[in-house]
């Protein structure tokens, strides 16, 4: 061993190398097994208007996910406008003055 290296990070490193290629492998696995899913439903009666509806379903779903995102600004803008307006009123109602009534006759 060098000076520069310890012993231990050696050992751990050959530990993290080894596994990683587990997890590929569970990955890979996993894909593979989704695909061939994917495959078995598409050659079903029916199975690939069901593909296209999951698919549209999943457009549909991720332009909702973008507008709700900026639900969060649209409520921070309109919570200012708010507090703007209120300071408005409050600067343009003057401080009425109090008038004698006349007694009615």
């Amino acid at each position: 061993m060098t000076k520069d290296m310890p012993e231990t990070t050696s050992k751990t490193s050959a530990t993290t190398t080894r596994a990683k290629p587990v997890d590929k492998d569970l990955m890979t696995r996993l894909a593979d097994a989704g695909e061939e899913a994917l495959q078995r439903l598409a050659d079903l009666p029916g199975g690939q208007r069901a593909l296209t509806a999951v698919n549209d379903l999943r457009a549909r779903v991720d332009d909702l996910t973008k507008k709700v995102r900026g639900i969060d600004a649209l409520e921070a803008r309109v919570a200012k406008l708010e507090k703007d307006l209120a300071a408005l009123k409050k600067a343009k109602t003057p401080a009425r003055r109090s008038t004698p009534r006349k007694p009615a006759a």
